[in-house]
């Protein structure tokens, strides 16, 4: 009887949570790939039905692929630097002895991630990588170099934008790494501390591999997350950068929709956005499946 009472109750509890996930996710995603089957233009209240032309569309775009194809770079590259730096760092803090220093530390590296990413662009549009008044760039000077332009020179585009992301973004992942290092039984290394083992084969041996289902669930928010940033592209960047070294998928839905009103091919981007999301996460998942309790 209590069994069976506790199943509706969860069950209950859980009615709200369906129908949110129904009206904000599973109708949304149903719209867009209704509508990337037309050609929608909600100014002219057009709605006609052009099948896989849309789709067909995508091939010979050259906007499209330049976008896919620094999406693609910005996210192996970001996500690689910040799971790397925020494992780095993480290992770090979490070994101090002291309780009141990890807090500390924690505290600085989560510090970029109150402030909101559209007002920390700007700061850094205006006051790091601008050209002529850029801190990095009067540091530069002061050494005797030439200042750069971060952000209108295309080879230094997604440099930029990538650094900045990272200073934005790593500290959430520090303080998951953090809690995951924390959350391993101090008995294994006290174990590898008996068969004299260095710091880097405890880190190796001890901490990574223990560190498993962290480092899964990090590696996949962290990817879906990238593969969707837009704020730092638009708010950096002026009209994409230059030669488009700074158009990404998300950008380019944007303008695709809200500039040009083509609704029904940027539905069509946004539903290949999507498949692209879900085939990297499925990938991911496949590749790092953690089979271990402790």
């Amino acid at each position: 009887m209590t069994s069976e009472y506790n199943r509706k109750f969860i069950l209950l509890v859980l009615i709200p949570i369906f129908i949110e996930a129904v009206i904000f996710l599973v109708i949304p995603i149903l719209g867009t790939i209704g509508i990337s089957f037309t050609d929608y233009n909600p100014i002219a209240h057009r709605m006609d039905f052009t099948g896989l032309a849309n789709f067909k569309n995508l091939a010979g775009d050259a906007d499209f692929i330049i976008a896919l194809k620094n999406t693609l770079i910005f996210t192996v590259v970001a996500v690689t630097l910040n799971i790397i730096i925020s494992l780095t760092v993480a290992t770090m803090i979490s070994a101090l002895r002291s309780n009141k220093t990890r807090s500390f530390f924690r505290m600085i590296a989560f510090l970029p991630c109150i402030a909101p990413m559209v007002a920390s662009a700007v700061v850094w549009g205006r006051s790091i990588l601008n050209t002529k008044i850029g801190l990095i760039n009067q540091i530069i000077e002061k050494l005797g170099g030439k200042g750069i332009a971060w952000t209108g020179d295309a080879r230094f585009v997604m440099i930029s934008v990538i650094v900045f992301t990272l200073w934005a973004d790593l500290g959430y992942n520090i303080i998951l790494f953090c809690a995951g290092i924390d959350g391993i039984p101090n008995e294994f290394y006290e174990a590898a501390v008996l068969d004299g083992t260095t710091s880097w084969q405890k880190f190796r041996h001890v901490t990574l591999p223990l560190l498993g289902r962290t480092t899964t669930f990090v590696v996949l928010m962290t990817l879906i997350s990238y593969f969707q940033m837009f704020a730092q592209f638009s708010v950096l960047l002026y009209k994409d950068g230059p030669q488009h070294s700074g158009l990404v998928l998300t950008s380019y839905i944007y303008k695709t929709a809200f500039v040009y009103k083509n609704m029904g091919y940027a539905a069509a981007i946004s539903f290949v956005l999507f498949l692209l999301i879900l085939v990297v996460s499925l990938v991911q998942q496949r590749f790092n499946k953690v089979d271990w309790e402790y």
